[in-house]
């Protein structure tokens, strides 16, 4: 009997071990890793991209340290191990951790992509709950998972109190949603049905940017902006050909704005060919300076000139060149000026080409100016303030020391900026002197005041009480020149692209007396055609300053202005009635004679007719002159500049794709300005040159 106790005893025993070692053995496939299928066919990768925007973020400790990568736990091939188990010690973190988590959720808001295959399942650890989550906690608490693996992003900085959490990379097989306990904002403990590796990429952030105050203006700093290549132009169509017959007058308004020529530069000079909005053939012809002869008096502040050469495009055409000049005042008789600079200290001006230049070329400015003029400063991101309350160039080192401490951060409230700088303006206004604003940005407005024509007509009741606005242009990305074109049209100013410390010697110091010192407000040019000697034409350009036929003669149509020793030059290519390659066929039934009374004489190809207005004047003066069938006795130098400014003219229509220029090339323009480059002490022409040559490599946009 005792016997078969023992035996029964025995066997009870051995069978217990038999079922112990079979749930020992089965056991790991029904607590931590879930549905074993999943590991005959293992799923393609599933990335997870997370980019929180970083909110505040309370004090955390720093990241931890890179680990070595674990290997994966299970292969389709391979021996299956048993994980860790889970102590009371790591539960109690957990659940500590999950109470961590929970009061941290609020702060973080994450932007999640995910990229999954039809057959993939839902994985334990979702994209929500690691979005929602402080990544240092989410480091702390992954890396305590079997199968977990946490690195640092390639190259990155050393780890800081907070960072952002780049891509999660989640490999290896997971468990199916029925097997899943939900347990948002942790870890999965042992049990939670999640089988392979976790690959998570944290990449540190930089340490809050200061708070910097100047002034009674705060604000605060942050990092550029991505180039987005958001540069806007207006859009216009090239001038047509116009018969005489049919439209004999052409009218427009002057433009001594150079924005075009730099901002076509700075495209060539990095590989690129500009849009073609961006070239505006009369902005490149007029950013050098040509030998027309200067007025000799300010109450007659220009005189023109008139050239016929022939068209070295055309055949059988005619190019007219009407230059003016305008009259150039010395330093000492220059007026008192009071100058607000608005600079724009927005985060995308975070920039070497663009608040750290816009600053030094304010420096440069500052020995074009006389030791009795006035500097205020005025800036805008945010909001807008004032830095520095207007400052007799005197105190030279007071406005340099207000301008180095400009830091960019903040979002663009421009309309803000100018309001307050015409406050600025109109506070301290010199009466008979110069009142103008210079504002120096890289874009548009995106907080306040926005729209162009609400601007326009702020900036035009302003003028009205005698101050005016020019726009300097920085940078690229989010450049709006057909904004700063609007502006400064308006504001009685000019509109300049600063794309180096060379252009801002130009503008704001060669130049300076053009463009702060206006000598000429309101200026428009006319043409009327001679029908017996003038078959067709178009204006070369010009197309955004197109005015109707009865704007002459209306003293309430703004203009262009022209200021001290500026140079405006129109280019017409013509027809003559003899020349047999017209582009436009005579109309069969339209009799264009008329009584000979209102025709102009055979020795005319039309007539020029200038109207403007002195500074301080509302009523308009009339210069008129007739424009000779043959140039005779033109001096040579004004010759060779009308050759320099036709390749110019012919470069820039190229540019806009050669409408009209027949079998003109970059080789042609090159040859033709080698030839007329003359005098060049600045190195202007030759850099123009080497820009024709850029463009004939230079790859589209």
């Amino acid at each position: 009997m005792a016997w078969f106790v023992r035996r029964n005893l025995f066997a009870g025993v051995a069978s217990a071990c038999v079922v112990g070692l079979g749930i020992a053995m089965v056991w790991p496939f029904f607590s931590d890793y879930g549905d074993t299928r999943l590991f005959e066919n293992p799923r393609p990768p599933v990335v997870v991209d997370l980019k929180p925007q970083l909110g505040e973020s309370p004090p955390a400790p720093a990241l931890p340290k890179p680990v070595e990568p674990a290997p994966e736990k299970f292969a389709p091939s391979e021996a299956r191990q048993k994980p860790s188990a889970v102590t009371p010690a790591l539960k109690k973190e957990r659940e500590l951790a999950a109470i961590a988590f929970s009061d941290q959720r609020a702060k973080l808001q994450a932007s999640t992509e995910i990229k999954r295959d039809a057959m993939s399942v839902t994985d334990a650890i979702t994209a929500e709950d690691i979005g929602q989550l402080p990544e240092q906690n989410i480091a702390e608490a992954l890396q305590r998972v079997p199968g977990v693996e946490v690195v640092r992003a390639p190259q990155a900085p050393a780890p800081a109190a907070s960072g952002e959490l780049e891509e999660v990379i989640v490999t290896g097989a997971r468990a199916s949603r029925a097997q899943q306990t939900p347990h948002k904002g942790v870890a999965p403990p042992a049990g939670y049905g999640y089988a392979g590796k976790v690959q998570m990429v944290i990449t540190p952030s930089a340490p809050p940017p200061p708070v910097s105050t100047l002034g009674n203006f705060a604000y605060e700093p942050s990092m550029p902006v991505a180039d987005e290549g958001r540069d806007k132009f207006q859009k216009f169509d090239v001038n047509p050909v116009k018969q005489v017959a049919d439209e004999p007058v052409s009218t427009f308004s002057a433009d001594v704005d150079t924005a075009s020529y730099s901002f076509i530069r700075r495209q060539l000079t990095s590989g690129r060919l500009p849009q073609k909005d961006s070239v505006r053939v009369e902005e490149m012809v007029n950013y050098f300076d040509y030998a027309w002869p200067a007025a000799n008096s300010a109450k007659s502040p220009f005189k023109p000139t008139v050239v016929v050469s022939d068209s070295p495009w055309g055949k059988g055409r005619k190019l007219v060149h009407i230059g003016i000049k305008g009259y150039e005042i010395s330093r000492d008789d220059a007026p008192g000026a009071n100058l607000v600079l608005l600079l724009d200290v927005s985060g995308s001006m975070d920039s070497p080409d663009k608040l750290p230049l816009a600053v030094q070329s304010m420096e440069l400015l500052l020995s074009s100016l006389k030791p009795t003029d006035t500097v205020g400063i005025v800036v805008y991101a945010g909001a807008a303030g004032t830095v520095l309350e207007p400052t007799p160039v005197k105190d030279k080192q007071k406005i340099i020391e207000a301008l180095r401490e400009l830091r960019p951060g903040g979002s663009t409230a421009g309309a803000e900026g100018i309001e307050r700088a015409y406050q600025l303006a109109e506070a301290h206004f010199r009466k008979g002197g110069v009142n103008r604003i210079l504002l120096a940005t890289d874009g548009d407005f995106n907080v306040g005041i926005a729209g162009t024509d609400e601007l326009k007509g702020f900036v035009e009741r302003k003028r009205a009480k005698g101050i005016f606005l020019s726009v300097l242009g920085f940078g690229q990305g989010n450049y709006r020149d057909e904004l700063a074109q609007a502006l400064a049209q308006n504001g009685n100013g000019v509109a300049a692209y600063i794309d180096t410390l060379g252009e801002a010697q130009k503008v704001l110091v060669q130049e300076a007396g053009a463009s702060l010192f206006t000598i000429a407000k309101d200026v428009k040019l006319q043409v009327e055609f001679n029908p017996e000697t003038v078959a067709e034409y178009r204006l070369v350009g010009y197309e955004t300053r197109a005015l109707k036929r009865e704007d002459f003669n209306n003293d309430a149509v703004d203009a262009g202005d022209v200021g001290s020793g500026h140079t405006v030059t129109a280019i017409y290519e013509i027809t003559p009635v003899s020349s047999a390659t017209r582009m436009v066929d005579p109309s069969r039934y339209q009799k264009n004679e008329k009584p000979q009374a209102e025709r102009g004489t055979a020795s005319e190809y039309g007539f020029l007719k200038i109207r403007y207005k002195l500074p301080d004047s509302d009523t308009s003066q009339l210069i008129e002159q007739p424009i000779p069938i043959d140039s005779r006795d033109v001096p040579q130098n004004i010759l060779r500049d009308v050759q320099f400014s036709t390749a110019v003219a012919g470069f820039g229509q190229l540019l806009r794709g050669g409408t009209f220029t027949g079998p003109l090339n970059y080789d042609d323009i090159i040859k033709q300005a080698q030839a007329a480059k003359g005098d060049d002490p600045f190195g202007y022409r030759t850099e123009f040159v080497q820009l024709v040559r850029k463009a004939k490599v230079a790859r589209e946009m």
